[in-house]
């Protein structure tokens, strides 16, 4: 293809073409809010007024805010303004530049089908590498996290601004593109046509509209070891790999391997947050109302071909990651308990509730003693399979040598890392391996006066993720806070 007068013009000119003639509502808001970010006074206010007038904006903004993968609270938030509050600042802002960025791109009218199809394949990339990016920095906090998702979801705004364009130029390229054999063909044809390569482009954006000093180092130093990079830069490649017609199954598993090595998981369990983390992508494009994007997403069961021997994952049940913001609210309902006598019924619902969406456990429940005490027997259970393990679970307490009959002694909680190891061999017999899981589980004595009078048990069995320390030390947390509240109750 010959350069053409009309497009190779140098990154100037279509940076200033994509923010002033073709995209500038897009380049405004992200503007708006990146200024918005730097003023704590009176950022939460003005956040809701900066969008107000926008009512697809707003409405979008509060569909995603209310959606159970941001909001784990029971009331609904009503107000932009009040998502900023419940969610905080950086979460917001970056719905905000989400919905109105696939909303700029994804609504682009008069496309060639071609050039549309390319802009949705690049945005479904974009979209499910801010979401794996995310994932991977879940032990960091949460604006580090915010930052990589926004930053991954802009890794490559200039590509996607320049399809978006439209016209006979991007049709041109696209055609031109299509007849490349090698990336190294594809990036020379681009600057040929264009006069500057995507990643300039996206460079001289990231610069003009203040995109965050994160994406820019992100571009310039993909290399970088830094642990928001590094996860950028980890899960485009994997993004890049998993959207090939044709699956690069070594290349995908060595990619998965340093991502794994990364987050410091196993590889396994490593295979099914990634599992989750493509589900979770599926239905927030959704809420987003970017359907169009599900088509080009990475299904769930792509991921097996890294590690094909794992056993299947049930992809519809929920898995609750650990929550900070849920763990501080119902300590506080429970200290509140502590104060003032609560039923037992609401303290036992509000524990197992803290656990399970707080410490971020796929069930849990509280077993209770018999008469005799020689049987434990599940008083509620929530989370996976709740009913099927209510009808189940039932410990027999007469072998004094079993796990439950030495913790009941001891009074003191447990963490069995491999019920099925060595180490416990001796304690778990046969029908506890059989109705607990072979992933580990917790345990913890319920006390009233200090007397044992049943357990608190948790699991992530389902989805064979292992618990860490921080896990266990915060279900003991709210054990012992729960032990605290059922005694008072009883008095």
């Amino acid at each position: 293809m010959k350069p053409n007068n009309n497009t190779n013009k140098g990154v100037d000119y279509w940076t200033n073409r994509i923010s002033e003639l073709e995209m500038p509502a897009l380049c405004s808001t992200v503007k708006s809010l990146e200024k918005l970010a730097k003023d704590d006074v009176s950022s939460l206010a003005l956040l809701g007024r900066s969008v107000m007038h926008d009512n697809a904006l707003t409405s979008r903004i509060l569909r995603v805010a209310n959606s159970a993968i941001y909001h784990k609270g029971s009331s609904q938030i009503s107000t932009v303004s009040r998502a900023a509050i419940v969610l905080g600042f950086d979460a917001v802002r970056n719905i905000c530049i989400t919905a109105k960025l696939l909303s700029s791109l994804l609504e682009s009218k008069n496309l060639a089908q071609n050039v549309y199809q390319r802009l949705i394949k690049l945005m479904a990339k974009a979209f499910q590498a801010a979401m794996i990016a995310r994932m991977m920095l879940s032990h960091h906090d949460e604006e580090m996290q915010e930052e990589a998702f926004i930053a991954s979801l802009l890794y490559h705004i200039g590509e996607s601004a320049f399809w978006s364009v439209g016209g006979e130029f991007t049709e041109e390229l696209d055609l031109t593109l299509s007849q490349c054999e090698t990336p190294a063909e594809e990036r020379s044809a681009t600057r040929e046509a264009l006069g500057t390569s995507f990643l300039q482009l996206t460079q001289s954006i990231a610069r003009n509209w203040g995109l965050g000093e994160l994406l820019i180092q992100a571009l310039n130093y993909p290399e970088d070891q830094r642990p928001d990079i590094r996860a950028i830069f980890l899960a485009d490649k994997l993004c890049d790999i998993l959207s090939q017609p044709t699956l690069n199954k070594l290349e995908l598993a060595k990619r998965m391997t340093q991502a794994a090595s990364f987050t410091g998981l196993e590889e396994s369990e490593f295979l099914v947050r990634m599992q989750r983390c493509a589900n979770a992508t599926h239905k927030l494009a959704e809420v987003y109302g970017a359907n169009v994007l599900l088509d080009y997403l990475p299904e769930p069961q792509r991921f097996v071909a890294a590690e094909p021997d794992l056993p299947p994952i049930p992809l519809d049940m929920p898995v609750y990651q650990a929550n900070l913001n849920v763990q501080l609210a119902k300590l506080r309902e429970l200290t509140g308990f502590a104060i003032n006598k609560a039923d037992f019924n609401q303290i036992m619902q509000t524990v197992l509730e803290g656990i399970l969406e707080g410490v971020g456990v796929d069930r849990c429940g509280v077993l209770l003693l018999s008469p005799s005490r020689k049987q434990l027997q599940p008083r509620v259970i929530l989370g996976s399979d709740a009913d099927a393990i209510k009808q189940e679970f039932i410990i027999d307490l007469t072998d004094k040598r079993g796990l439950f009959y030495q913790a009941m002694e001891h009074k003191a909680p447990l963490w069995v890392d491999d019920p099925c190891s060595k180490k416990w061999q001796g304690q778990c017999k046969e029908l506890l391996a059989r109705h607990l899981s072979r992933q580990g589980f917790l345990l913890a004595p319920l006390l009233v006066d200090s007397k044992v009078i049943g357990f608190y048990y948790a699991d992530r069995g389902p989805s064979q993720r292992a618990f860490e320390d921080v896990d266990f030390q915060s279900f003991i947390h709210f054990s012992q806070l729960a032990n605290v509240c059922f005694t008072v109750s009883s008095r």
